[in-house]
């Protein structure tokens, strides 16, 4: 089971004591994966369809309770084409279908459907805790997200630009800012942030899987933290050996052509000491002085040594 199902697995458990809530869950699955259908002979009826099981046992048992009714699903199996099975979860009678679309703003005091059904009423979402329960209908209806321990990415996959610019605002009430970008036909809501998609998590009560992915996003940090670590003692121990192979080099070279007879005691010391003590860092080689000196001393006279050994070279051509 992917993340995403997970996820969904989690949320199709969490039922709202308030009707309210239960109703503002209600209006975003049928606005994120709904269709209502008019039929001169049979009359209205809604379906939505889902390809996954948990948002039909959710929508089901939503209804159920709401409105003390039981739904039709519907199971089709696509074998031949390699698909995974689709769920679609009807309430076929027209006196029931109006009371559940009346009450959820879906169609108005004369009986017609609202010209776009894919906009939740704000009259729906007045409240905190039904912003919340809109946010989840919404996810499990048109949302999935990555696994954390791949990439962080959370989106919500809307088929109208006004239903994706709502979606939007929901969740800035509680300070998420949702990203807008269009993919082929469709209008996508989507969070790369870690720790808002974290907060995204605790905003819909999927508690297990906000636990989850922060155990994988401390896991991360930790490794990137030590991984930076490793990298930049990696470097400043090849920094400290370059330089060390190019001491030696201008030592060796002075030694060479004009040797030490003409260096000032200092110098002629710190060199004779970088030639038997090559690993030895600045430090100890300032303690190994007759006279001890600090790192910036040592490295003082060997940047001398090195400007020697280049005019000496600049000499010789």
């Amino acid at each position: 089971m992917s993340f995403s199902s997970q996820v969904k697995e989690e949320l199709s458990y969490q039922m709202s004591s308030a009707m309210h809530c239960r109703m503002a869950e209600l209006a975003a699955i049928i606005s994120g994966c709904g269709k209502i259908i008019q039929d001169p002979q049979q009359g209205i009826s809604i379906n939505i369809h889902t390809e996954n099981a948990a948002v039909a046992r959710k929508y089901f048992t939503l209804l159920r309770k709401t409105y003390m009714i039981e739904a039709r699903i519907l199971v089709r199996s696509y074998i031949h084409v390699g698909k995974s099975r689709s769920y679609i979860v009807t309430v076929d009678n027209d006196t029931v279908a109006r009371k559940i679309l009346l009450s959820l703003k879906f169609m108005n005091a004369g009986g017609a459907i609202v010209e776009d059904y894919h906009i939740v009423n704000r009259m729906i979402l007045r409240k905190a805790c039904c912003k919340r329960a809109f946010l989840r209908g919404m996810f499990l209806a048109a949302g999935s997200m990555n696994a954390p321990e791949k990439t962080y990415h959370f989106e919500i996959v809307c088929g109208d630009e006004k239903q994706a610019l709502q979606i939007q605002e929901m969740m800035k009430t509680f300070d998420i800012e949702g990203k807008l970008i269009t993919r082929k036909k469709y209008h996508v809501v989507y969070i790369k942030d870690a720790a808002r998609i974290v907060d995204m998590l605790g905003i819909m009560e999927a508690h297990v899987a906000l636990m989850q992915m922060e155990n994988v996003r401390i896991l991360k940090e930790m490794r990137n933290s030590v991984n930076r670590r490793v990298n930049c003692e990696t470097a400043n121990i090849s920094k400290t050996v370059s330089a060390a192979v190019k001491q030696i080099e201008d030592i060796r070279f002075i030694k060479a052509t004009v040797g030490f007879g003409e260096l000032s005691d200092g110098l002629k010391e710190v060199a004779e000491l970088r030639l038997e003590y090559p690993e030895a860092s600045l430090v100890e080689l300032g303690k190994m002085l007759s006279t001890p000196v600090g790192k910036s001393g040592v490295n003082h006279r060997l940047r001398k040594l090195g400007v020697i050994a280049d005019e000496i070279r600049a000499h010789e051509r």
